[in-house]
């Protein structure tokens, strides 16, 4: 699926720790989409990883990204918008190596937000994506 990523020379580029953290622009030329709900930091059998370690929930979370796209046939490559839900965004951004390591490989448009709380007070971030795919 041909998907274009833009950088628009007049907009500033956020980069982290030498990192480009996202495109503002993905065109996606597609008639597949696929919507993966908010992935928290949970194991297969619903426990809750590294309650109070950023680093260790945004593992989690890009291991169960991976996991959701894998089972539409997509890749984390497939990625083209994620909107990510931290509580603390200080420290989400003290880990943007972790998050790198799953979103880099698209680098796809991105929104991050600090919120007061997430579903229960252990999770301390949730990503949910938007991914193009081959028919």
């Amino acid at each position: 699926m041909p998907t274009q990523k833009i950088q628009p020379p007049n907009l500033f580029q956020r980069t982290l720790s030498g990192r480009v953290l996202y495109n503002h622009v993905v065109v996606a030329e597609t008639q597949r989409l696929v919507f993966i709900s908010g992935q928290l930091a949970r194991n297969k059998a619903g426990e809750i990883v590294g309650p109070g370690d950023m680093r260790a929930q945004i593992k989690q979370v890009g291991e169960n990204l991976r996991e959701a796209l894998k089972a539409a046939g997509c890749t984390l490559a497939d990625l083209v918008k994620t909107t990510t839900f931290v509580t603390n965004i200080d420290e989400f951004f003290r880990h943007v190596d972790v998050r790198h390591d799953y979103l880099g490989v698209a680098l796809p448009a991105s929104t991050t937000v600090e919120i007061r709380r997430l579903a229960h007070p252990d999770l301390l971030v949730e990503i949910e994506a938007i991914a193009v795919a081959d028919r």
